[in-house]
């Protein structure tokens, strides 16, 4: 939710510039508000300093179009990493449906292993039910050998909206707690599967219960690299801590970190860092997360028979006792 517009003052009292309209001071302080009693990094800032060198930035703002450069210093003054501003038009193009999601698939290899490859996914409400749909019908065909273990490959996984990519992960996760926020006073909310689908802090998440997987409680081998980031890094996180759980490749890109969109006035979205991850055992990601093996990735030989990652993993997996 926003905060109330500050008037005509910032936080100690000042008044900005008299070139600054009334339009563009009300819009900017919004924004100001927004972020310093939401973001994750609000204890960390001198909030009288950011106020001052943004208001000064805006000096000859005249509308809110006018503010958006103050803004964006803003947030870059955060550290965060991942904290981000959106104008109008680009924050439709965020919200466009998407209707092809490219590496979303599923096999059975040899050995009776199951691959899932999961992309991560943005867009309206209709791209994240066909995301859905999709991926468990991947997971059903790879499964189609009742895989003994399986191997979850996130490593071409940007990010997006991390429930979809929990509702198809669900059946390798299993039930019970994997994984949380924390945010900046310490305050934990939960993520669970139960019977199959994902919810937060109890609560459904619209993700209606996918199939169980053959092999109730399997190994399962995630891949990851330095593109895995954000909610890609979540799905990480949910798998940290899991038994019979072993993850390769390469570091994931380091922003395990929950962001919140706030929509301003005009319709531009102040997308705000506002929780650090938590996996199941309650240790807490703001870095890279390393994988337990480390094999390079070669862009060029991702998902054929020459993926040193993938290779790693299913070297793995064969040494389980379920799968000999």
């Amino acid at each position: 939710m926003l905060m109330a517009g500050a008037g005509c003052t910032d936080r100690e009292g000042r008044t900005p510039g008299p070139t600054v309209s009334a339009e563009a001071r009300s819009y900017l302080s919004t924004a100001l508000d927004t972020i310093e009693k939401r973001s994750l990094m609000r204890h960390e800032v001198d909030w009288a300093q950011v106020r001052s060198e943004v208001f000064s930035h805006a000096d000859g703002a005249r509308n809110p179009e006018d503010t958006y450069g103050a803004i964006r210093s803003a947030v870059s003054l955060l550290h965060d990493g991942h904290s981000g501003f959106f104008a109008p038009e680009q924050a439709e193009e965020l919200e466009d449906p998407v209707e092809s999601f490219d590496g979303l698939r599923g096999r059975s290899l040899e050995g009776r292993l199951g691959y899932v490859s999961l992309p991560g996914v943005q867009g309206a409400e209709q791209s994240y039910e066909q995301y859905v749909r999709r991926g468990r019908k991947a997971v059903a065909e790879a499964d189609r050998s009742q895989a003994c273990g399986w191997v979850v490959d996130l490593r071409r996984n940007r990010g997006g909206n991390m429930w979809p990519m929990l509702a198809v992960g669900a059946p390798m996760l299993g039930d019970g707690k994997v994984g949380g926020f924390v945010d900046s006073d310490g305050e934990r909310s939960v993520w669970t599967v139960e019977d199959g689908s994902p919810r937060y802090d109890g609560e459904s998440v619209d993700r209606p219960a996918g199939d169980p997987v053959s092999n109730g409680h399997p190994p399962v081998a995630v891949l990851t690299g330095r593109a895995t980031a954000s909610s890609g890094e979540a799905v990480v996180v949910a798998f940290r801590g899991r038994p019979d759980t072993r993850f390769f490749g390469e570091s994931t890109h380091g922003v395990p970190t929950g962001n919140v969109p706030h929509r301003l006035s005009d319709g531009a979205i102040l997308n705000l860092t506002e929780a650090k991850f938590l996996d199941r055992t309650g240790r807490m990601y703001d870095a890279p997360i390393p994988p337990d093996e480390e094999v390079f990735t070669e862009r060029r030989t991702v998902g054929t028979s020459r993926d040193r990652v993938l290779e790693a993993a299913k070297n793995w997996l064969a040494e389980r006792p379920v799968c000999q």
